[in-house]
């Protein structure tokens, strides 16, 4: 069986816009992507590592525990072995409370690939390839989490040519999720229901040849 990880932030953990509530596991991308790969035949599960707010290398003032670095190798560890990790993160770092831009982000993303490729899996394991996601260009934010986001549609334009350009250089998979599909009609950041099924059911196709 394949184990397929995913490591990724609130648009993977499937909050519904402009609430506290979540999808449920068939809703979300991630669940999604099990139930296509299975019916194409696919032996696989899906793991779930989705923290809302994470960021890729940065701490969240606020919340403890939003750093996509700490503890990374040591869940690679622990869900070993893997066919594949996909990642999908980004948004989180253009939060008002940082001033952070594309390039910067894209780095956090870099250092998070290396992570992966050093944890210390058992001898005869694979050291799993990645899939870096960028993630749907940021809209104005709306709601609940304008403030969060005020001003992240500017900081962030141009992520996924970076974070592109760094799945060219650590030769990795790279998927742009906004080409798929926009950020929530809602909240103008989180996904949708149905942008989720687009989602999970585009990265079945561009996954199941990796894991065939």
């Amino acid at each position: 069986m394949h184990q397929i990880l995913v490591y990724a932030d609130s648009l993977s953990w499937g909050i519904i816009p402009d609430t506290r509530r979540r999808l449920g596991f068939e809703q979300r991308w991630p669940g999604v992507l099990e139930k296509n790969l299975l019916e194409a035949g696919v032996s696989v599960r899906v793991i779930e590592d989705c923290l809302n707010g994470r960021r890729t290398v940065w701490d969240d003032p606020y919340k403890p525990g939003r750093n996509g670095l700490e503890g990374l190798e040591q869940r690679i560890e622990i869900n070993s072995p893997l066919s594949l990790v996909v990642m999908l993160l980004g948004t989180n770092d253009f939060q008002s409370m940082h001033k952070f831009n594309a390039w910067q982000s894209a780095q956090g993303v870099k250092t998070l690939v290396g992570a992966i490729r050093r944890a210390p899996i058992e001898p005869g394991m694979p050291v799993p390839p990645i899939m870096l996601v960028a993630p749907p260009k940021i809209q104005k934010a709306k709601g609940n989490i304008a403030p969060k986001f005020e001003g992240a549609e500017s900081k962030a334009v141009g992520l996924s040519a970076a974070i592109a350009a760094v799945a060219e250089e650590c030769e990795c998979h790279f998927f742009d999720a906004g080409l798929v599909t926009p950020t929530s009609r809602i909240d103008g950041v989180h996904l949708d229901e149905d942008q989720h099924y687009e989602l999970g059911t585009a990265l079945a196709k561009a996954i199941q040849p990796l894991v065939s």
